[in-house]
Order: structure tokens, then C-alpha cells, then sequence
């Protein structure tokens, strides 16, 4: 699963910047006359990233020595509603390990995989398993901020670091945990940035927010009422597991809101999405980065033409050679939701394994004083583990895919 050109390749195509390119921004929105939505408008979607010339790669310098025994895990979802987020992680992992170990004969690194379902309440089972396991000396997850808020104190105790490339809820940095860090932006940064997207680019004038009962639900829904002040219909609240939003829908639809934003995940967003167009609602559909994937789209259908997502994450589709070599990993599956932000977080571990970091304090120690860019961003933690807020990137549904649009809350 390994080509030496791949990799090569991969270095060769890392330029000076994280920006998406430039002309994406220069086409404003313009009503699509075709769409069945009253207020859908056409934003461009871009077709190329850059990355940064100085991107660190998994496979250092080919002269990494480690003991047989040393172990990363990945701890999450591999089965349960909401699995294909997990999986889009840990097959980015998978790659880095891959791409690590066809070049360090001296350093093959274990990889190990915890599967927690996504929930919270099942998640401390496996986690205790993880730090149980003394050849374990990192860990990339939890992917959601409901099991990582019920587990951080496990690892915490243990001396484990882990780095998250997806939990957003702002309010698990101020646990005072030490061993956890996020690899991407918190809902602080991106509430506010939906909130201008919607109210901006997608020009909605009222907006109805629905958030679900999960910890990332909660905090990204709190984050975005409050950023879009005026602009707000109305709001309600659904359930983990609801299958009837026939009661919400009503309120949707008498409030004459031309948006809605969920906050949650794609098991609920895409029956929700589906009655609400069945209901004839032609507005826009706004969801974050819980709903933006291939299942969304699989399970709501049609209706999922009208929806646009936020997510502090980068279309690692847009880096062919990093595209070209996770579908060999994925079976020929692109990445998804987080998968370059997995990779990124694995290649951080990686890089201190190779380095000689190959205990948990020592290990923990280098992910504390990291400073190096990743495919996906610049990776620097303050004291509480969060990065400097990157930018939080729009995608689109066109033609029964997902597609990015470019910087958005700008």
C-alpha cells in the first residue's frame, strides 16, 4: 500500500501556503434559477489547495530505530451511526503508519484500533483498554466531543497523549487535562463563521437553528445562535436517535425561515433534511463538519441538493497524490471528513517516535513544544492544547457529491 513515488511525489507538490485558491473568492454568489430551492445560490466550488513547502511527511528521514513493541491506537468509532467519520481518521492514520514503516526497516511502529461507537457512555471500556497497554505510547481520537469529554480524565491519569482530529466542543480544553490536544479549530471559531456564511455568501435573512443533544450539538449550536444575533428565526431541539422531526418541521415552516442550520450529526441531519423538503421547504440547508459526508448525502437522498456545510477541515481530495495514495488504504474510497487531519496527527506522533521520544512522557513531552507545519495546517498547542484558530472551509452538495467552495466567515 506503499510506492516510494507516492511519497516523492507528495514532497515534490507541497508549495509555500494553506490557502485555497484565490479565484474562489472572486465569484460571488448568484441565484441558481434551476435549483429547486427558491434561495440556493451557485458558489463556485474550487478545484485546488495548496500546501506548505516545509510539510512534515511520515516517513522522516528512513533512519528511525524504535523497539518492535512501540504502539500508536486510534480510538473512536469504527462501528455505530455516525462510523464513517471515524473511519475517514483511521484510515488516514493507516497511511501514515504505512508510508512510516515502508520507510524506516529499523522503526515499524504497531497500530492498533479501539472502537468506541461514537458514544460516550461506551467509550471509557476501550479507552481503559488503550492505557492499559504499556507499549501504547499514543493515541490519535476520540473523534467525537462526547466521548472525549467522558474519557479525557482516563488518559489524563495515565500520562497518554492523544490528539483529537475532529472533537470541536469548546469546553474540552478548560478541563485542565494535559495529555490532550485538538488538531484542528474548536465551535468558537466555527459558530461564528456558519453564522456569516449563512447570513453572507448564502444571503439567508432568517435563519431557524436546530441543534441534536451531544456535547459538539450543544456547544457548535450555542456558539452559532449567538453569532447570528438578529438573524434568528427560531430554535428547537432533537434527540440522538429521532427518527419523526414532523414537530420541529412545523415550527420551521411558520417561521418563513429561508435557512436552516443543524447541529449534530448525519444520522439525524439526513431524515431531517429528507421531511424537511418533503414538507416543501425551499430554503437552504446548513449543517457543520458532524453531517458533512458521502452518508449524508446516501441517506437523504434528493433533498440533499439544497445543503452546504462548514467544517474547520481541508479537502484533502483537492492533494492528489495524498488522494491517490489513502485509496489504496480506503479501497478506493476518496478521503473524507478529517482523513488529512488523521494523517497530520499520526505523522506528529510519528515524527517524535523517529526523533527518539519513544516513552509517554517523552512523547507527550514533543507533542507539547511541536512546531511544524502538517499537509493540513501549521500544528502549535498553547498550554491548553488548542492551535491557532485555522480557517473553516464551505462545501457544497453538486451532482450528489460533496464539493468545496473556499474560505468561509471571512
Amino acid at each position: 500500500m506503499y510506492r516510494k513515488n507516492v511519497l516523492t511525489s507528495l514532497a515534490a507538490a507541497a508549495t509555500l501556503s494553506l490557502l485555497l485558491s484565490a479565484c474562489a473568492n472572486q465569484a460571488g454568489p448568484t441565484t441558481n434559477d434551476t435549483s429547486g430551492a427558491t434561495n440556493k445560490v451557485n458558489i463556485p466550488a474550487v478545484s485546488k489547495i495548496d500546501v506548505p513547502s516545509g510539510a512534515v511527511l511520515p516517513k522522516g528521514d528512513g533512519k528511525a530505530t524504535c523497539p518492535a513493541t512501540t504502539t500508536l491506537a486510534y480510538a473512536g468509532a469504527q462501528t455505530g451511526p455516525n462510523a464513517q467519520l471515524g473511519i475517514n481518521i483511521f484510515n488516514g492514520i493507516q497511511l501514515a503508519i504505512n508510508q512510516h514503516n515502508a520507510a524506516n526497516p529499523g522503526c515499524q511502529v504497531v497500530f492498533k484500533k479501539f472502537d468506541t461507537e461514537g458514544d460516550p457512555n461506551k467509550a471509557t471500556g476501550p479507552v481503559t483498554q488503550v492505557v492499559s497497554e504499556p507499549d501504547t505510547i499514543g493515541v490519535i481520537g476520540l473523534p467525537f466531543s462526547g466521548e472525549s469529554k467522558a474519557t479525557g480524565n482516563i488518559f489524563e491519569q495515565k500520562g497518554l497523549v492523544h490528539i483529537t482530529p475532529s472533537a470541536t466542543n469548546p469546553g474540552l480544553t478548560g478541563n485542565g487535562w494535559t495529555t490532550f490536544f485538538r488538531g484542528l479549530g474548536n465551535d468558537a471559531v466555527q459558530g461564528p463563521a456558519a453564522a456569516k456564511f449563512l447570513t453572507g455568501k448564502l444571503g439567508a435573512k432568517k435563519v431557524y437553528l436546530v441543534q441534536d443533544d451531544s456535547d459538539y450539538g450543544i456547544g457548535l449550536g450555542t456558539s452559532t445562535t449567538a453569532a447570528l444575533g438578529g438573524a434568528l428565526a427560531g430554535s428547537d431541539k432533537v434527540t440522538t436517535g429521532q427518527k419523526d422531526f414532523s414537530a420541529v418541521i412545523s415550527k420551521i415552516m411558520n417561521s418563513k425561515a429561508d435557512a436552516v442550520f443543524y447541529s449534530g450529526y448525519y444520522a439525524e441531519a439526513a431524515p431531517f433534511d429528507q421531511q424537511l423538503s418533503g414538507k416543501g421547504f425551499t430554503g437552504t440547508f446548513v449543517a457543520p463538519d458532524g453531517v458533512k459526508d458521502d452518508q449524508f448525502i446516501k441517506q437523504a437522498g434528493d433533498a440533499s441538493s439544497n445543503a452546504y456545510f462548514t467544517c474547520p477541515c481541508i479537502p484533502g481530495e483537492l492533494i492528489p497524490d495524498f488522494a491517490s495514495a489513502y485509496k489504496e488504504v480506503s479501497k478506493g474510497v476518496e478521503p473524507g471528513t478529517y482523513s488529512i487531519e488523521g494523517y497530520d496527527a499520526a505523522t506528529v506522533l510519528l515524527s517524535g517516535i523517529d526523533a527518539g521520544k519513544q516513552t509517554r512522557a517523552d512523547l507527550l513531552s514533543w507533542v507539547k513544544t511541536y512546531d511544524k507545519d502538517g499537509l493540513s495546517k501549521h500544528y502549535k498547542w498553547d498550554a491548553k492544547g488548542e492551535l491557532q484558530a485555522p480557517t473553516v472551509y464551505g462545501y457544497k452538495v453538486e451532482n450528489a457529491k460533496i464539493v468545496p467552495i473556499g474560505p468561509v466567515g471571512e
